[in-house]
């Protein structure tokens, strides 16, 4: 296994997990020129745990469950790879936020919420 470089770990990269096209389009708009959305539905399709490592926070969309489980995202992060990646989850009812907290989820929004709180987190991993 080859270990990523510097460079590489300075990537400005964000997880989306949705369908939602409008909403990515949205967020997308949203980034600064050195940041990288990456939309999913998929966690596996974005590599080994390592990978998965490099990015700086996972947005999360509840409301996409018959699209994916969004309790295994949390818990292939948590337990299988051992990431303490941040989630930000949005949207949901409160039956599934309760769940995902329990699962280590690490903070819950509104849908719309999450075009607000963007430019939020891009200050807050800005590193």
């Amino acid at each position: 296994m080859s270990e990523p470089t510097i460079e590489r770990r300075l990537e400005k990269r964000l997880i989306l997990m949705t369908q939602d096209e409008a909403l990515s389009a949205r967020l997308q708009a949203l980034l600064p020129p050195d940041w990288q959305l990456h939309r999913v539905t998929d966690l596996e399709t974005l590599g080994p745990w390592n990978e998965v490592l490099l990015y700086r926070f996972l947005l999360l969309d509840l409301d996409e469950i018959e699209v994916f489980d969004p309790l295994d995202v949390i818990r292939m992060l948590r337990m299988e790879y051992q990431i303490n990646l941040p989630v930000f989850c949005f949207g949901g009812d409160p039956d599934i936020q309760d769940e995902m907290r329990l699962a280590r989820a690490d903070r819950f929004f509104g849908r719309d919420e999450m075009t607000t709180k963007l430019p939020e987190f891009i200050r807050m991993y800005d590193w």
